[in-house]
């Protein structure tokens, strides 16, 4: 039986204390907010009339609040034993030094869900937080607070140093880099050494690395015999050759990777996305082949996509639909339907009660959810989440089509609206037509969680029909849709011809056994067997 991976869609905190069992996974890595109070979005493709279309993917804001309070006495009471008293006690010299305020919120927060990864990892586990200055400092004693008095070991402070456009400033240096904390869980760990080629050996490997021999004989080291001008010295018959291979040397703790070029294959348009070359580097060095990797605030997913490139299992996690949805599409971009059917999805709403609690969700951090799961689910992730208040008022997403307008080929919008009331009215769908015209859209979809009334219905069919000239098609101008229907499988169908992508579709998995880094088998194989 395969072991399957697994894709969460909810609290973190929750679903580690509810699905993750202790001393499970092999390395966790996180990348969580940086309390950098900012909300970062996903930038879609330039398609139709908005140039600049992008949509609120998490918000990075911290406030005091009673779900602060209810954290810091769960700290506090310790009922289950979690928490070491270096712990407690370093939280309440942080209460009395910061006081009850956006800071020490985000901190109890982490302080939290570290804990509980710290439970989850094995023996041999390590964990590697990544951050940036804003709170690193902080973060770095919390964490040494957890490791280290059960037996860890903090090993490395990492330094992700790339080339970053800033705006330039007259009161600070410019800042390139981010901060990763290494910890593993005891002295018994796995750790790959990982080398790299400098230039320097690049150097020797292209030309042959000359040398000084005893009574001033000259060697030569040769990496390559196949390489023109090593072949040439070779032949002239001149230096005692001495036949070397490429290792490179093993990496420091600063690492020069480029961050994600605005416009490469692998950027997704998740702002706060990060280089595979970055993942792959910390999935190599401290896992092997059937580790689980975990990431607990997973994003666009990279470190599960490196993580599936690598054959190890996963883990991810995250608040947002939004995230779920791109990390779906980018796995089912890049790899394989055996990859996809190996995927259990926890969290989502699968039938009408779980739909239901999330449209009803008393928490401010997924208010938007609801909307988000509708309109993307039943778009097939071929519409764009809409947070723009003002005259866009009641778009809760747009999708695109192409046209025949006035002899010109034109992208037309698709506008959605959600509600989630008891008792929906017509009126609703006047004021989705309204909307229509004000948009210019085409086609309008009501998406509702419950059944629309008689007066909807007809309001809806009296909008008629619209015919796309492209194709000779008609579609029902305003269309009604149940959230039962969404569950039962009901999705928005437009052709591809005229359907318009407007994410960026992640590159084909094109590693080849040659290129399989350490540990990895040199078979296609994917791994099986129950843990």
């Amino acid at each position: 039986m395969k072991t399957k991976n697994k894709l969460y869609y909810g609290d973190n905190l929750e679903v580690l204390r509810k699905y993750i069992k202790d001393e499970t996974v092999g390395l966790s890595y996180i990348d969580p907010p940086f309390n950098s109070k900012r909300n970062y979005n996903q930038i879609y493709m330039n398609v139709g009339q908005d140039d600049t279309a992008q949509a609120q993917a998490f918000v990075d804001t911290w406030t005091w609040s009673s779900r602060s309070n209810k954290e810091l006495d769960e700290l506090y009471n310790n009922e289950k034993g979690l928490y070491t008293a270096q712990t407690i006690k370093l939280i309440e010299g942080l209460v009395f030094v910061l006081g009850k305020g956006s800071m020490l919120s985000y901190l109890i927060s982490m302080t939290l869900r570290i804990a509980e990864i710290h439970r989850v990892l094995k023996q041999t586990g390590s964990f590697y937080l990544h951050c940036d200055p804003t709170m690193s400092h902080y973060l770095k004693i919390i964490c040494d607070s957890i490791f280290c008095p059960k037996g860890g070991d903090f090993k490395n402070e990492i330094i992700w140093h790339y080339d970053k456009w800033t705006s330039p400033s007259s009161y600070c240096f410019q800042r390139n880099h981010d901060v990763l904390f290494y910890y593993t869980k005891s002295k018994d760990t796995t750790f790959n050494v990982i080398k790299e080629v400098t230039k320097n050996l690049e150097v020797k490997y292209k030309k042959g690395y000359l040398f000084g021999g005893g009574g001033g004989s000259v060697g030569l080291v040769v990496y390559d015999e196949t390489l023109p001008k090593v072949k040439e010295l070779i032949a002239s018959g001149k230096y005692k050759v001495v036949y070397a291979k490429m290792e490179g040397k093993p990496i420091s703790t600063v690492w020069n990777i480029p961050f994600i070029n605005p416009v490469a294959k692998e950027r997704l348009g998740y702002q706060t996305q990060k280089p595979e070359s970055l993942l792959e580097r910390i999935i190599q060095a401290s896992t092997n082949k059937g580790d689980i990797v975990l990431d607990a605030y997973c994003g666009c997913g990279t470190s599960i996509a490196v993580a599936q490139k690598l054959k190890r299992h996963w883990i991810g996690i995250d608040i947002t639909y939004h995230s779920i949805s791109l990390i779906l599409k980018r796995l089912g971009d890049t790899f394989s339907k055996t990859v996809m059917d190996n995927i259990e999805l926890t969290g989502v709403p699968k039938d009408f009660a779980s739909a239901e609690a999330l449209a009803h969700k008393d928490d401010d951090r997924v208010r938007k959810e609801f909307e988000k799961w509708c309109v993307l689910t039943y778009s097939n992730n071929r519409a764009q989440i809409n947070d723009k208040k003002g005259k866009d008022f009641g778009i809760d997403g747009t999708a695109f089509i192409s046209d025949k307008i006035d002899g010109e080929i034109k992208q037309m919008p698709i506008i959605f609206s959600v509600k989630s009331d008891k008792h929906p009215k017509s009126p609703y769908i006047r004021d989705l037509i309204g909307t229509m015209t004000t948009a210019k859209a085409v086609l309008g979809y009501f998406i509702t969680l419950y059944p629309p009334t008689k007066d909807m219905i007809d309001e809806a069919h009296k909008q008629g029909k619209y015919t796309n000239k492209l194709l000779g098609l008609e579609y029902s101008v305003v269309k009604i849709v149940t959230v039962q229907e969404i569950l039962d499988g009901k999705q928005m169908r437009l052709p591809q011809s005229i359907s318009i992508d407007v994410l960026k579709s992640a590159p084909k998995d094109k590693l080849k056994d040659s290129q399989l880094p350490l540990n990895i088998p040199d078979t296609d194989e994917l791994i099986t067997g129950d843990e």
